[in-house]
């Protein structure tokens, strides 16, 4: 605690205006003040936190040869101006009571474990100082809580007396007469002593008397001394903490702060603990305070050097003189001060920050002068002339011995020097208890240690709200504090602190890169886990004998001792100790990155909370005793034969979220009595273990690991039925949590409905269970069958009915959400819920709709559409337009458009569904049903892309949503032209229709953005020009009579086979169709060919199909390519090379490419193929008309080719000829494009 003497600065005197600034009647009462005194040696610094005392008057100047010995009328009457001075004859100088720095410590609980280094009466402040000038002996019990070390007076006289009563504490009074002092005996006071306090009594209450003329009364003189010597031998040691709450309930009332001159004298404002903020502080006042108070007159901060003290005074202050405030004191004129009493009365002054002692010197009684002394001047009085700088180092030595030392939060440690010796020993009491066999209550500290260290925990947890630094602190003061204490003497701490633990693992959120470490750097400078502190401590045994004189390795009297002061001398050697006060070990937060442990320390610490609540509630529950050590199954059901049933009666999940009538008189099942202790903690700890299991849940779900994830939303509640089952009206942030379980729940269901195939895995999952979980649900049983939730946290079989339960949470977390009580607080997740409604709305619809496309296929004969069929049809678009408006209400425009879509599909189904059948089962016309519902299905798609309004929003969808408006238009025009209704439409008006179907499907084939559909769009835009012009060619050949119209068909014939043609030599993969395209083109040209008279003609036409003919070379050089490409791949390696696979092996059920339509095609092509030649080669030679060489050469080409196709053997693998196609159509190529004809 101390620090060097490099970081000190000197102090430096005041001049007496500095210190008359101070106040007009005390400067310490008036707020703060700092002196400095005995030539700028030390910093002494008094704040008064609190006074019981008025303001200080003037003191009544006795007269010369006033007789003491005589008492004043008032004499022992209550006096606030003497404080509890008042009502003893102890003067300033009353006993210390041995939890006095505990009442302190309640009151002023910010101060405690991290600011302050000494809680304690001044009194004994002033003992410890003058150990190295006194031989009297020394007693003390020191706890530490954090950096902060309360030390108390340990009466082992009054101890000792009181053991010989009740039998407590004969271990240490064993271990005193063993090692100590074997002879001892109880020692009384002498008569003289009891003579000088009465003195003493006397002339304080004869010095407050306003009209300074007190008269004395006649009166027994021996009688007081009786009184007094009867108060003296009377324990004041507590004999038990039993005190009504309605008493102890005054001693933790904040005492309220006032500068006025009313009734109420304190100046400082106390600072107290919260009752109400989220805190668990669930205990009675009772078992809070333990019935100790804070009874000092005044409460004070004194900074002496680098030391804080919150010290505890009695002393009483008056006014008068030059300064504001002065105190008194009666001394006898034969005996001169000596420096025990001027350290005394300096350090008195130095705390109270009184500037001047007033001195009343008498003999035998009688009052002879009086004297004025500077509080500066004291140190340097004849006779008491001391150093205040040694003190400051015998200050500053003790405190660090003590730190060093006393390194155990929750012991008491026992600081001891025998009358007449200069060693100071100290001794581990707690320790030496255990090794007694005594229980913990043996030791009266335990329980206010215990309480302390729970009180300064709960106030830093305040703190906590704001900075997570001090979590690793309140953690080991938690921990201290729950081995202090016994589970069946103390359930109510115990169960608080349990809850505070697991209070501070956050389960909200990881814990991010600062905030770890801020968790992993927090604790009180000297707080530190059991193991550290052991380590530390072999470390400070082995360099104790270099760096200082005590050790832990004493003789054998000292065995026992902690740390031993060999002389009390060597405490006034400056920082002797200082290398033994090191910066201990942070008490560190177990932070951990992963979730589960995180929540598996929580539900430790809940579990440890609910046995110590359930241990006091004495009647047993109705229900049959469960073995903890028995797993309680959690089973499951085959939904399946029972999902539609239960759709129809629904969940009612909100049972639980409705306001309840709790009877506030009645126990509860487990006997538990409303508005209790238990009551409130219980719910606390229901809440928590609630949200632990939520959070597993959520992790779970997060690692695909459903079937564990829906246990531990089971479980969460489970714990949220038994809250609700103990709990009054819901708070709104209770309710908004449970939202979200049913939500997660909701999630869950979904994702077990989608991943059906996995069910082994979950259903073990699902029926895992540790001890700890089996516990807690025993602990939760006691209030609650907690069966409120099964329906909604089963795991079935059946995908439909998974989600339908998926659905129902979801709808009941939306009820809440939109509830009275949430309205106002969770605007955020109503958003989120409706999402998810969206959703499931969409998955069920799915679900239904893909049911009924199976029912479809599985139909062997096409017959009218079935009822079944219709209600699958019926559900899914009612779960479809109840998803739409979900998400229109979020204005969620880009999951609506899915919705529209899902739906546009749907209506496909329903027109695939109406396919009209003829009598011997083949494919009848085109219906108008299925025109009915493939226009729906066009108006959703239009409505899905209205919705997104453009491709920039959300391009997938938008691509997916084009694709699908694109195929229905092309599957209405195909089924338009390949099953036409000429029954009921005219031809023309079919093919207006089927003109217009395929040119608004082209519209909607995105050809120019790059995306996974490009090709596919290809495709599709290929296919539609192929099949408007086959459809005009059609037309071009069946037309007779309007020439106009003949002519307008055979361009746009041309113009799509033309369109058709380059898309299909662009995509590289459409070899048949291009070929196809092809021929017909070629037939197309034929045709036109017909009508023709003049050879010239006929020579163009027949040249321009003989071109188109050998454009075919391109599709067979794609056909011969995958040819090669299927043989290498069913050809061993070392047989490749030796010969060739048959084209009939390369045509497997591997093959990318169609055989049987490649066969039809050639068989096609050949003898068109040999029809041009042989129609050219006649032309050409029967036309009278000199031929030129050219003409000659292509002649001669014509009949080589038409040759070698006449002797080609039609039996051939196809390969062979497929490359004799490419070989002849190769010779054509640079004979077919010249185009030399004569008329």
């Amino acid at each position: 605690m101390s620090s060097s003497a490099e970081d000190r600065e000197p102090g430096t005197l005041q001049d007496n205006a500095a210190e008359d600034s101070g106040g007009p009647a005390c400067a310490g009462e008036s707020g703060k003040h700092d002196s400095a005194c005995a030539g700028s040696e030390i910093k002494s610094r008094a704040v008064v936190k609190y006074s019981a005392a008025p303001p200080p008057t003037s003191y009544a100047l006795l007269q010369e040869k006033t007789d003491l010995k005589l008492p004043p009328a008032n004499w022992l009457r209550e006096n606030p101006q003497l404080g509890s001075a008042g009502t003893t004859v102890l003067g300033s100088s009353s006993k210390s009571k041995p939890f006095s720095s505990f009442g302190m410590a309640y009151e002023f609980i910010d101060c405690i474990g991290d600011d302050v280094d000494v809680v304690s009466d001044s009194e004994n402040i002033k003992k410890l100082l003058k150990i190295p000038y006194s031989k009297s002996h020394v007693s003390m019990a020191v706890h530490r809580v954090g950096r902060t070390l309360l030390l108390d007076e340990l009466d082992i006289q009054e101890l000792f007396m009181r053991s010989s009563q009740t039998g407590d504490w004969t271990w240490l009074k064993e271990f005193y007469q063993r090692l100590i002092d074997q002879k001892w005996q109880r020692k009384k006071k002498s008569k003289e002593h009891w003579y000088q306090k009465a003195i003493l009594s006397k002339f304080l209450y004869y010095s407050i008397n306003g009209d300074g003329a007190a008269e004395p009364v006649a009166d027994n003189r021996n009688e007081p001394e009786q009184e007094n010597e009867e108060e003296e031998y009377s324990s004041s040691w507590p004999t038990a903490f039993t005190r009504a709450a309605s008493d102890i309930g005054e001693s933790d009332a904040p005492k309220q702060g006032s500068v006025s001159m009313d009734s109420q004298f304190a100046l400082g404002q106390v600072t107290s603990v919260p009752k109400e903020q989220n805190l668990p502080i669930v205990f009675d006042e009772g078992e809070n305070s333990q019935g100790l108070r804070n009874d000092f007159v005044r409460n004070i901060m004194w900074t002496f050097e680098d030391i804080h003290m919150l010290v505890g005074s009695n002393m009483p202050i008056f006014g008068g003189g030059r300064y504001p405030a002065v105190s008194l004191r009666l001394r006898d004129n034969n005996k001169p001060i000596n420096i025990l009493t001027g350290i005394d009365y300096w350090l008195d002054n130095l705390m109270c920050n009184v500037p001047e002692l007033v001195m009343c010197f008498h003999v035998n009684g009688i009052v002879q002068k009086y004297e004025m002394i500077k509080t500066e001047e004291i140190p340097h009085l004849e006779n008491s002339n001391f150093s205040t700088r040694v003190v400051k180092d015998i200050a500053q030595n003790i405190l660090s011995f003590l730190k060093s030392n006393c390194t155990k939060e929750g012991h008491t440690y026992w600081l001891f020097k025998a009358s007449g010796s200069d060693i100071v020993k100290l001794y581990d009491l707690t320790t030496l208890c255990e090794e007694a066999e005594e229980e913990k209550c043996q030791n009266p500290f335990t329980l206010p240690v215990a309480v302390l260290l729970y009180r300064v925990a709960s106030n830093l947890m305040l703190k906590a709200r704001q900075n997570r630094k001090h979590y690793g602190t309140i953690r080991t003061l938690l921990l201290n504090c729950v081995k202090l204490l016994d589970e069946e003497r103390h359930p109510q701490i115990m169960a608080s602190a349990h809850y505070m633990l697991s209070e501070l693992f956050q389960l909200d959120e990881p814990p991010e890169g600062d905030g770890g470490e801020s968790l992993r750097a927090g604790g009180s400078e000297d707080s530190y886990s059991d193991e550290d502190g052991e380590e530390e401590e072999e470390e400070l045994t082995e360099d104790s004998d270099e760096n200082c004189s005590y050790s832990s390795s004493s003789p054998q009297d000292d065995s026992k001792a902690v740390a031993v002061i060999r002389s009390v001398w060597e405490l006034s050697v400056p920082e002797k100790y200082k290398s033994t006060h090191q910066i201990r070990p942070t008490g560190v937060f177990p932070v951990s990155q992963d979730k589960e442990e995180r929540c598996r320390h929580v539900l430790s610490y809940v579990l440890k909370g609910l046995k110590a609540v359930d241990g006091t509630i004495k009647k047993e529950s109705d229900l049959p005793a469960a073995d903890p050590n028995t797993p309680i199954p959690l089973k499951y059901e085959d939904k399946s034969a029972t999902g539609a049933c239960a759709a129809e009666q629904g969940i009612s999940l909100l049972e639980r979220a409705r306001p309840l009538q709790v009877d506030q008189k009645h126990p509860t099942r487990s006997g538990m009595i409303p508005c209790s202790w238990q009551h409130r903690m219980k719910l606390q700890l229901f809440l928590k273990a609630s949200k632990a299991y939520y959070v597993l849940s959520d992790a779970a779900t997060n690692l695909l690991k459903y079937g564990r994830a829906l246990r531990y939303i089971k479980l969460s509640l489970q714990c949220y039925d038994a809250y609700c089952s103990v709990s009054g009206p819901l708070n709104p942030h209770v309710l908004q949590f449970h939202s979200q379980c049913l939500s997660l729940c909701g999630d869950i269901q979904l994702m077990l409905a989608q991943n059906s195939n996995n069910r082994a895995a979950y259903l073990e999952e699902y029926s895992y269970q540790t001890k700890e979980d089996q516990e807690i649900l025993h602990s939760l049983q006691r209030e609650s069958s907690c069966q409120a939730f099964n329906m909604a946290t089963d795991l079935a079989m059946d995908p439909e009915y998974q989600l339908f339960v998926s659905s129902k949470c979801y709808e009941a977390a939306y009820e809440l959400v939109i509830s009275e009580a949430l309205k106002d607080h969770a605007t955020d997740q109503l958003a989120q819920v409706l999402k998810r409604l969206g959703n499931i709305r969409n998955e069920m619809g799915v679900y239904h709709m893909n049911q009924a496309a199976a029912m479809q296929t599985e139909k062997e004969v096409k017959t009218s559409v079935s009822i079944a069929e219709q209600e699958m049809w019926k559900k899914s678009f009612s779960f479809f337009e109840k998803g739409m408006k979900d998400f229109e209400a979020i204005e969620d425009s880009t999951n609506t458009a899915l919705l529209l879509c899902n739906t546009g599909r749907l209506m496909r189904i329903c027109a695939q569904a109406h396919c009209a059948v003829s009598a011997d089962q083949s494919r009848g016309e085109f219906s108008p049903e299925e025109a009915l519902y493939y226009n729906k299905a066009i108006d959703y798609y239009s409505r899905a892309l209205k919705s997104l309004a453009s491709r920039v929003n959300h391009p997938a969808v938008w691509d997916s949503v084009n694709w699908e408006l694109s195929t229905t238009y092309f599957t209405l025009a195909t089924l338009l032209q390949d099953y036409a209704p000429l029954s009921r439409k005219a031809q023309e008006q079919i093919e207006r229709e089927v003109t217009e179907a395929m040119m608004k499907s082209l519209k909607y084939c995105d050809l120019q953005t790059e995306s996974a559909r490009q090709p596919l769009y290809q495709y599709r835009a290929a296919t539609i020009h192929h099949r408007l012009a086959s459809m005009y060619h059609s037309c071009y050949r069946n037309q007779v009579g309007d020439e106009h119209l003949r002519k307008q068909h055979r361009s746009l014939a041309e113009l799509h086979y033309g369109k058709a043609v380059c898309l299909f030599v662009s995509l590289k993969d459409a070899p048949c169709e291009l070929l196809r395209t092809l021929l017909e083109r070629v037939a197309f040209a034929e045709f036109s060919m017909a009508g023709q008279t003049s050879n010239a003609a006929k020579l163009k036409s027949l040249t321009g199909a003989l071109e188109l003919m050998a454009e075919t070379r391109c599709a067979f050089q794609l056909i011969h390519r995958e040819l090669l490409e299927e043989q290498v791949e069913l050809i061993e390696p070392d047989a490749a090379g030796s010969a060739r696979a048959s084209p009939d092996a390369a045509g497997g059920p591997a093959s990318g490419l169609n055989l049987p339509e490649v066969m039809k095609l050639i068989e096609v092509f050949e003898p068109s193929f040999s029809f041009l030649l042989l129609q050219l080669i006649k032309l050409m030679t029967t036309m009278k008309w000199k031929p030129s060489n050219k003409d000659e050469e292509r002649l001669k080409t014509y009949k080589n080719v038409y040759s070698k196709l006449l002797r080609a053997e039609k039996n051939a693998p196809l390969l062979r000829r497929v490359e004799l196609h490419i070989e002849l159509l190769q010779q054509l190529t640079p004979q077919a494009g010249s185009d030399d004809t004569h008329s």
